[in-house]
């Protein structure tokens, strides 16, 4: 059983940036794929970003390509979500999420939300002026 919690979110002017921090209680990250994924309201969640179990392995959504960076310490057990240049459109609950797997460098972020075992509580993340 993995615990996550995500932290860091909040309100940014558009263009500004924020961090995501999502940390494992009480076990490693190293099993897993740790995706990121959104949801605005009205709309269906969205996969953002994923990092592979050795942490060298990353996608993104075309979305925030160029925009947001995934990164992974794993002697903090805590998987990062740097979002820079931020826009109204990014304006939604953030989530991270976890699935173990064997594969040390794959990740796919058009892996389906239902593979995902478990998940944080969700974050606020509103870019408005």
């Amino acid at each position: 059983q993995v615990q996550l919690v995500e932290s860091g979110g909040g309100l940014v002017q558009p263009g500004g940036s924020l961090s995501l921090s999502c940390s494992a209680s009480r076990s490693t990250l190293d099993d897993y794929v740790i995706g990121w994924f959104r949801q605005a309201p009205g709309k269906e969640r969205e996969g953002v970003s994923c990092i592979s179990r050795d942490g060298s392995g990353t996608q993104y959504a075309d979305s925030v390509k160029g925009r947001f960076t995934t990164s992974k310490d794993s002697a903090r057990s805590t998987v990062y979500l740097q979002m820079n240049s931020l826009r109204p459109e990014d304006t939604a609950v953030y989530f991270c999420a976890a699935y173990p797997t064997t594969f040390q460098e794959l990740c796919l972020v058009t892996m389906p939300s239902d593979q995902y075992d478990f998940w944080g509580q969700g974050i606020q993340v509103t870019v408005s002026s």
